[in-house]
Order: structure tokens, then C-alpha cells, then sequence
């Protein structure tokens, strides 16, 4: 089933709805619980600048025109921050919507974006190894798999592998 996915700025509707969906491990799921976050400051930084920075932003996910998730962006680097700077993304999506291609495109949205209105060479996102779900939706909205970071999150009481995959500007579809 095609669903119509956009991405549009968020709303102070969609926290509460963020608040809610996301507030236990069964709404974010196993593989992105880190346990309770208060979403005050997002509250406090929406009227400011609709949680659209230089530094990174959020942007609603919408399947047929309701809100389903988020999307995010946050600056990385590999090096001093002034030349080798990238952004890393992530996705977060309500559970009656997971499994159907709406994350996949989501991303490949996001990543759209994220070339057109930035100077961005590299974004980049990383999953659990054992998230073959996300894996293959990155791979199909444009992401290539570069390698495995050993024990690089924190979760749950234990360390988890996660899977590096990146885009580079002007490569795969888009």
C-alpha cells in the first residue's frame, strides 16, 4: 500500500503527539529507548526558531497527510568541526506505521533536503546490528553501509554494535 509521505515543520500539536507515542519502549521501540526524556526544551525552542537551527533541526513525518513521526538532524564531525563536518540523521515513527515504506521514504526525503538546502558532502546515519529493519530502509532511501562501531551506544544496560551508513552528495538515487 503507497502511503503520500511529506515532511513539514513541527507543530506544537506534534510534541504532544511525539510526548505520547514516544514515552515508553513500546512506542519507540527496542532499539531507540534511552529511557524518560521531558520535552520541555523542544517546547521552549519551537517558538524561537520551529526547532530549525544551524546545528541540526526536526521535521514532522507525515503519511497521508497525519502526523506519524520525526525526523531529525544533528552535526557530526570527523575531525575539527570548522572542515569535516557532516550531519547525522535519525527517525523515530509511531507503531501502527512501521514496516510500510514510510520510513524509507521519509529518509530519502530528509536526505533530499538536507543536500538541497545545505552544504552538506555527508550525511550520515547509524543503526543497531541487529536493526535489519532500519539497515534495509537506509539502503533503499540512498545509504551505503561503511561499517560496524563496536560497542558505540549505551542502551538497556548494555553496550550495542551499531551499523555506519552514509550518503555523499551527487550518489544514489535520490
Amino acid at each position: 500500500m503507497n502511503h503520500e509521505v511529506s515532511l513539514r515543520p513541527v507543530t506544537e500539536a506534534d510534541l504532544f503527539l511525539f510526548e505520547r507515542e514516544f514515552a515508553t519502549e513500546e512506542g519507540t521501540g527496542p532499539y531507540q529507548w534511552f529511557g524518560f526524556t521531558p520535552a520541555t526544551g523542544l517546547r521552549r525552542r519551537l517558538p524561537e526558531d520551529g526547532l530549525l537551527g544551524p546545528d541540526g533541526g526536526m521535521l514532522s513525518v507525515a503519511a497521508d497527510g497525519e502526523t506519524v513521526g520525526r525526523t531529525e538532524w544533528f552535526r557530526s564531525s570527523w575531525g575539527r568541526p570548522d572542515t569535516s563536518s557532516c550531519w547525522t540523521v535519525a527517525i523515530g515513527l509511531f507503531p501502527p506505521v512501521r514496516g510500510r515504506g514510510i520510513g524509507t521514504e521519509a529518509q530519502r526525503l530528509l536526505l533530499g533536503y538536507l543536500f538541497d538546502h545545505t552544504r552538506a558532502e555527508r550525511v550520515q546515519a547509524w543503526t543497531d546490528h541487529a536493526n535489519i529493519a532500519e539497515q534495509r530502509a537506509l539502503e533503499k532511501a540512498g545509504f551505503v553501509q561503511e561499517g560496524v562501531l563496536r560497542r558505540a551506544q549505551w542502551r538497556s544496560g548494555a553496550w550495542h554494535d551499531q551499523v555506519l551508513y552514509a550518503a555523499l552528495r551527487g550518489e544514489g538515487p535520490r
